[in-house]
């Protein structure tokens, strides 16, 4: 049976929250908690990614369903372990979760997710990013990189490519799997999510880091800068790599591209405004040359995940 969000009948929609985490000691169990305060997650996963510390002790403690990887295997396959766990504890006669994607090192602003689980969970877009609420792009060669292979294969012009918190509908994760490791994630996971034909939105949020995840990519620019270039490099081998869809112009933030997730509930949207009519016109008819022409962008893929106990 498929459930949509937000569609009549169904049962209320349920949210997997998953942390890929590695040597963040207590750091991770004030995000732990923090999250329990965002409506509809009930469930919490750490996946305690080869940590030599007390993280993995201290996310249980603060309650949430540890998973622990015997030797580091980096943040993509810590996410996969995270998605498969959350999918085998899904109901059966339910819809399945949707999936939050957070940074361990969030303390009490994780709760600032809640504006992206809102817009996944209405239907606005497939997939929400997180956006500093001041309106500041991530500067560097990296990130502009990333932007700019993004808009070249998917014509959506993104403020933060490489943004970690996400929120994202489980066909949405589905398309973005398997993930590219390291800090090419995020951009590989824009492109394969738009590629599949679904949505995505950025929204703000006003996070706040601790600093204890040493994993950003903002506290190690030569990597980051190296896996954008090969990135390219990669993605420009393919045939089929150049999007179809004509490039739009900026987007503005919290505006879905390239239509709203829900746009084919038909009497959830009849109060849609001509000019929102004739977007999600428009942008269904590219939509659909585009899937016509082109098919989904494959991320790199990481090892199978292994889950230790």
């Amino acid at each position: 049976m498929n459930y949509r969000s937000g569609s009549r009948g169904s049962q209320p929609q349920r949210v997997a929250a998953v942390i890929a985490a590695h040597n963040v000691g207590r750091a991770v169990a004030a995000t732990v908690r923090a999250c329990r305060a965002i409506p509809g997650v009930d469930l919490l996963i750490v996946v305690d990614d080869g940590s030599t510390d007390d993280t993995g002790r201290a996310a249980r403690a603060a309650g949430a369903v540890v998973v622990r990887h015997s030797v580091e295997r980096g943040r993509a396959s810590a996410i996969e372990t995270g998605v498969k766990v959350a999918a085998m504890r899904d109901r059966p006669d339910g819809p399945p979760r949707h999936i939050l994607l957070l940074s361990p090192d969030l303390g009490e602003s994780a709760v600032e997710a809640t504006a992206l689980v809102e817009a996944v969970s209405a239907g606005q877009a497939d997939m929400a990013i997180a956006v500093p609420a001041r309106e500041r792009e991530y500067s560097g060669f990296g990130p502009g990189v990333a932007r700019r292979l993004i808009r070249r294969k998917t014509g959506w012009y993104c403020h933060y490519p490489l943004s970690y918190q996400r929120c994202l509908t489980r066909e949405a994760i589905d398309a973005a799997m398997p993930f590219s490791g390291r800090y090419v994630l995020e951009a590989a996971m824009t492109i394969n999510v738009l590629r599949a034909g679904l949505s995505v939105m950025e929204v703000p949020c006003n996070f706040a880091h601790s600093g204890a995840d040493r994993s950003l990519g903002s506290l190690n620019r030569p990597a980051r800068m190296v896996d954008a270039l090969l990135a390219t490099v990669f993605q420009g081998f393919h045939s089929n790599a150049r999007s179809k869809r004509p490039a739009a112009h900026e987007q503005g933030i919290g505006v879905p591209y390239p239509a709203p997730a829900s746009s084919g509930d038909d009497s959830d949207d009849a109060a849609a405004s001509p000019a929102d009519a004739a977007r999600v016109s428009r942008a269904s008819g590219a939509q659909a040359g585009s899937r016509d022409s082109d098919s989904p962008a494959s991320g790199g893929g990481t090892r199978p995940a292994e889950m230790v106990g």
